[in-house]
């Protein structure tokens, strides 16, 4: 697993496109997360500047304990939320990245949110090593 800047975690996989968006999905299912939102971006890009883009997605996961534990302490925190992962075509891999939650307590000075936030994050991790660990 790649850790990028302090933002972001990264893993490579040679699962097809469709097989890695499903296997992310159910696995942020089995650590709590659902998606609210699934951005095509290879599609909107299409659609509105008639570029032809690699395929590309992004995930809104949101696990609501979690969101509702993190609104009750700081309502402007869903600026930051929900948590993306996004899935793109590398060539002959595919890229699974996700946002690194921890940045959340860099944002918002409360140690509270801090401790959610590594919780968070531990769970996307997982998910992360369980893609890794297919290839």
């Amino acid at each position: 697993m790649e850790h990028i800047d302090g933002y972001a975690h990264k893993v490579t996989t040679s699962l097809s496109f469709d097989a890695a968006i499903e296997k992310v999905t159910g696995l942020l299912q089995e650590e709590g997360f659902g998606i609210l939102t699934e951005i095509d971006v290879t599609a909107t890009l299409k659609k509105k500047l008639d570029i032809d883009y690699k395929p590309y997605r992004i995930l809104g996961a949101c696990n609501p304990p979690f969101a509702h534990k993190t609104l009750e302490l700081e309502n402007l925190i869903g600026v930051l939320l929900p948590c993306n992962v996004v899935v793109w075509d590398d060539g002959e891999h595919r890229v699974v990245a996700t946002l690194d939650a921890r940045m959340m307590a860099k944002v918002i000075d409360n140690p509270e949110i801090g401790e959610i936030a590594g919780s968070i994050n531990a769970k996307l991790e997982s998910v992360l090593k369980k893609i890794e660990q297919l290839d």
